[in-house]
């Protein structure tokens, strides 16, 4: 498909729907594929990755202006791969019929069967900072439910954006799935379109837009969004363990992930071992963030949000450590790990999700607290408790919620692919990934199969001896 050029609301609105209605038409001439169908489907998309592994990446990273390759092959092709290959594997299973109880006392011989079934068109809204984990990832699921796509990629990813369009008909009729470069109008056209189910990842803020755009058709939508996930460390569990894991994840991406932590809840006695834990770590493993190996913001507004988020936070009195001894640079968009400290509750960084390499650091003296904090804020994504007390530990999963958790570590809950994955509140709704995934993409068609005779037939009125008899019977026999 050509690329996508700037056009009037009316044509991108027209050009939008007509691809929608050649999907459309092709899915009521085939509404259900076969298992084969869909497994080549999913080898294809599989293909489409692998094949042009080098130019996506290297797609990534001029969208970037610098992303580190490895982690784009580590997030954005492996993990792909591996979900890919997971839908493969087990779509067979996914798709068969389910057998389900039926209530013999008043329907026997009967028999009731869930059926998975394609949606049919499916909508998804990728965000910029794993276009294709979150653009695959989520058509793995659609492709092995049997389902036909439109996806609508990031302004922010035009280079990958108009690859994948250039990509995609060698894998692909229009009529299965086709990409969508954002010129300003697509975002808010493509969210209008009465797809048989929308799926979007991104800010909250724009989710709601989304959300009510979608409303004006009754599109179901799944929504995956971000929020500011807290990490707590425990004073018995391995405080440079904890360190390493944290920065580790933090530094990824340079933090430009939604399930990223967002704040970490050291205890009291231990500020200062944290802090020199983590300057150490820094020194190691990031010594120099002209690197390539050291990941960009991905455009102006995002650096200069930053960068105000720590200006804030620094002409109100917090401590600010710059774990990288190294100054922000405007021009690679570069900004150093930094710890945060002191907080209050007027600073930015208290209130928006920092999306960045910026991490706040609260104290805190009991489990009490923490658990009071992340109850009194909406919802995170994710939670990741580090302690190896399980009693601890089941008291942070069952006092708080949150999207999903990870235990002594922090992300990858996101990589397991026999785990459904999504928000909660204002994290988001709807899951994917796994067998959810085919779920969410599916539907679940329940189909009751009436025997030769209906016992309901001696029921019916006018009602007699017979009716008032049985129907005492199971009045009584229910309770």
């Amino acid at each position: 498909m050509a690329v996508v050029h700037p056009l009037h609301q009316n044509d991108t609105a027209a050009m939008l729907h007509a691809a929608f209605d050649r999907q459309r038409q092709a899915y009521r001439a085939a509404p259900v594929p076969t298992i084969a169908q869909r497994k080549h489907d999913l080898n294809q998309l599989k293909a489409l990755l692998n094949d042009n592994r080098d130019a996506i990446v290297d797609a990534i990273c001029q969208d970037y202006g610098n992303r580190a390759r490895n982690e784009s092959l580590f997030a954005d092709v492996i993990s792909v791969t591996d979900s890919i290959n997971d839908c493969i594997k087990k779509v067979k299973k996914w798709a068969r019929p389910q057998k389900r109880h039926v209530d013999m006392a008043l329907f026997p011989g009967g028999r009731n069967r869930v059926i998975p079934q394609p949606l049919g068109c499916v909508g998804v809204i990728v965000p910029w900072n794993f276009p294709v984990f979150l653009s695959f990832g989520p058509l793995a699921a659609a492709f092995a439910a049997g389902n036909r796509a439109m996806v609508k990629m990031s302004e922010n990813s035009i280079a990958l954006s108009r690859l994948l369009i250039e990509l995609a008909p060698k894998y692909f009729e229009a009529d299965k799935l086709c990409f969508f470069e954002e010129t300003g109008d697509v975002g808010i056209e493509f969210s209008k379109i009465p797809f048989d189910l929308l799926f979007f990842t991104g800010s909250g803020a724009t989710g709601r837009k989304v959300m009510a755009a979608a409303a004006a058709n009754l599109t179901p939508v799944v929504l995956e969004l971000g929020g500011k996930a807290p990490a707590v460390i425990d004073p018995k569990f391995p405080l440079e363990t904890a360190v390493q894991r944290i920065l580790f994840v933090k530094q990824f991406n340079a933090g430009q992930i939604c399930t990223n932590v967002d704040y970490v809840f050291v205890h009291e006695s231990q500020t200062d071992d944290f802090v020199s834990a983590a300057q150490a770590w820094a020194a190691k493993h990031i010594p120099d963030i002209n690197s390539n190996d050291y990941t960009s913001v991905i455009d102006e507004r995002s650096y200069q949000r930053l960068m105000t988020t720590l200006d804030d936070a620094r002409s109100k009195g917090a401590r600010i450590v710059n774990l990288c001894q190294q100054e922000p640079d405007p021009q690679t968009r570069k900004i150093p790990l930094h710890l945060v400290m002191n907080t209050t509750p007027d600073m930015i960084i208290r209130q928006r999700e920092t999306f960045g390499p910026l991490l706040m650091v609260l104290n805190y003296s009991s489990p009490d607290e923490v658990i009071n904090y992340v109850q009194d804020h909406d919802r995170p994504l994710a939670f990741y408790p580090f302690s190896k007390d399980r009693n601890l530990v089941d008291r942070y999963i069952n006092d708080t919620m949150s999207g999903g958790v990870t235990v002594n570590d922090a992300l990858y809950h996101v990589a397991q692919h026999d785990m459904p994955f999504g928000g909660v509140g204002p994290s988001g709704m709807g899951h994917y990934h796994g067998h959810e995934g085919f779920i969410t993409f599916s539907k679940m068609r329940p189909v009751f199969y009436q025997a030769p005779f209906s016992a309901m037939k001696l029921l019916q009125p006018p009602y007699g001896r017979f009716a008032n008899f049985v129907f005492n019977f199971l009045v009584k026999f229910k309770k």
